[in-house]
């Protein structure tokens, strides 16, 4: 049985702004739950002893010092902007459109 419903990949293309059809949302569906099945396969991994680790590298960071030095003053960074409003960039609005 699909733990990932045609409902929810609706869901999830609306939230993403995608025009699905039927068909595509039913096969999607499928595929999602085939995904997180095969990604819920490494819960059964044995990782008794194995030390936790966020890269399979040992990675050296390169740090430099934190130097003050010279930049733009707001009204130099706002110069060339084509749209500015009380000491900011104006951009077009893209949150809230439509639903």
């Amino acid at each position: 049985m699909p733990e990932i419903s045609r409902d929810q990949v609706a869901h999830l293309a609306k939230l993403a702004r995608l025009a699905l059809s039927e068909e595509e949302l039913q096969q999607f569906a499928g595929q999602i739950d085939d995904i997180v099945g095969h990604v819920s396969a490494v819960q059964n991994v044995d990782a008794e002893g194995v030390e936790p680790m966020s890269h399979p590298h040992s990675i050296m960071t390169t740090m430099r010092d934190d130097v003050v030095v010279k930049t733009l003053t707001p009204e130099q960074a706002l110069d060339q902007a084509p749209a500015v409003e009380d000491g900011r960039f104006m951009v077009p609005q893209i949150l809230g459109e439509g639903d």
